[in-house]
């Protein structure tokens, strides 16, 4: 049985007033540029949130499918993509269970979201299911810190109220290692610390980069 989407619209107001625009003021606009570059044919955005990763398709984008549950962030996003020549749909549906049928893109996008969807690992085999043979996985996002003692801090966070003051962020996931376990193959992995502080920052590490769907256990 399909669960219902539960809006979050406190953290969904937070992010587009404050969130999303202190990244961009940081530099998230040159990574969101790394993330989609040569992107081509039939494409899938999940967790889209308010639009921002719209203005850096590159116009071989012959079709994007931007899926997004949370409402505010959906309509901010339709918002956004009718100030573009984008050929965009947008969809309300859950990353876990995916309305599509298999083999239905050539290239998924996932833009620091996996922190905050409720079963990642679902989602990745969702987006293994929905891509067609060799297709790409595009991936920017926050991940486990390389350090111990940011690990401890991370899990502490974790467990405690971050998750539901941020809209179901997770600050430790390791993310890398569940997109080789969803049957997606790396191809290029780059990981950096964003924004560049001299604190630490308990959501600061992050990775950007490719992996393809390499194999194919059910029937398109």
């Amino acid at each position: 049985m399909t669960q219902p989407i539960k809006p979050h619209p406190l953290f969904a107001r937070f992010y587009a007033q404050l969130a999303g625009p202190a990244m961009e003021k940081a530099g998230a606009a040159e990574h969101r540029r790394r993330l989609l570059a040569c992107l081509t044919g039939e494409v899938i955005e999940v967790g889209a949130g308010n639009g921002l990763n719209f203005p850096h398709y590159p116009p071989e984008v012959t079709r994007l499918v931007a899926v997004e549950p949370e409402p505010k962030l959906r309509a901010m996003a339709k918002e956004r993509a009718s100030q573009t020549s984008l050929p965009l749909e947008m969809r309300a549906a859950r990353a876990e269970r995916l309305p599509f049928p298999a083999a239905s893109f050539d290239a998924a996008v996932v833009c620091l979201t996996l922190c905050s969807i409720a079963d990642p690992h679902a989602a990745l085999a969702e987006l293994h299911r929905v891509l067609r043979p060799g297709g790409q996985l595009r991936f920017f996002e926050h991940v486990q810190a390389r350090s111990p003692a940011m690990r401890r801090v991370q899990r502490a966070l974790d467990a405690t109220v971050w998750p539901r003051l941020m809209g179901g962020c997770h600050t430790g996931r390791d993310t890398q290692t569940a997109i080789t376990a969803t049957g997606f193959t790396l191809t290029t992995v780059d990981r950096f610390d964003f924004p560049t502080t001299r604190i630490p920052m308990p959501a600061g590490t992050h990775i950007l980069g490719t992996a393809v769907r390499s194999d194919y256990g059910g029937t398109p």
